[in-house]
């Protein structure tokens, strides 16, 4: 039986979803994801007024775009296990909401940190990353489950820096997949990392999970 059917108030019915909205960012910790990216912001920022060569101007950004990832798509583990996915509807919409509003925060943070200092790639290049980095992390979540999703990002910035690395010491590896060693106007760079970015529909992170018998999809929603 639904809220509205037992005549529940629609105030007390919005109360509930901003209660099941609240205890699932405590459960993801998101906090925590924050003040991660907080971190990465606030490094960028010191680190940004110390000189540089060409290639570590390239690296420092990149590993800190991965820090954040990383810290977005830590928040698809939960702790309760993938079969809390069985407790309604919502969760996946919910966990794909979370996702993308991480993303923008730690995009709008690391593009703050880099205002009047020499950010390599700008903007454009510190979006097009983040993305990127973000949906290969919860591509990983939604294959291998979210206590794994860290481990995508950080490999693949592995390779990322290999790839800055042979712009001077080459053959150079070109492929727009490796999208960090294309500069920041590179359209082909652009769309691969669009396609899988946490955005890009559609999306196996947001896929519904299997709905649950005998009409318990009121147990996503708390009392």
């Amino acid at each position: 039986m639904t809220a509205a059917a037992a005549g529940e108030p629609p105030a007390e019915s919005a109360r509930a979803v901003v209660r099941l909205v609240r205890l699932h960012l405590t459960s993801r910790r998101v906090p925590v994801a924050l003040a991660a990216i907080v971190a990465c912001a606030v490094t960028l920022r010191v680190a940004l007024h110390w000189q540089w060569n060409a290639y570590g101007a390239l690296q420092l950004p990149l590993i800190l775009e991965t820090g954040c990832a990383a810290a977005v798509t830590v928040t698809a583990a939960s702790p309760f296990g993938e079969p809390e996915r069985a407790t309604g509807r919502w969760l996946p919409l919910l966990r794909l909401g979370t996702a993308l509003a991480l993303t923008a925060v730690a995009a709008g943070a690391l593009a703050v940190a880099g205002i009047g200092a020499d950010l390599a790639g700008g903007t454009l290049d510190v979006v097009r990353n983040l993305a990127g980095l973000t949906g290969i992390g919860l591509l990983c979540a939604a294959l291998l489950g979210g206590a794994f999703a860290w481990t995508a990002p950080t490999a693949y910035l592995m390779v990322a820096i290999y790839a800055l690395y042979t712009q001077w010491h080459g053959p150079a590896l070109t492929t727009p997949w490796i999208w960090p060693a294309r500069p920041s106007h590179d359209l082909g760079a652009a769309l691969c990392a669009g396609l899988v970015s946490p955005a890009s529909p559609p999306s196996p992170y947001a896929e519904p999970a299997t709905p649950p018998p005998n009409g318990c999809d009121d147990l996503a929603t708390p009392g």
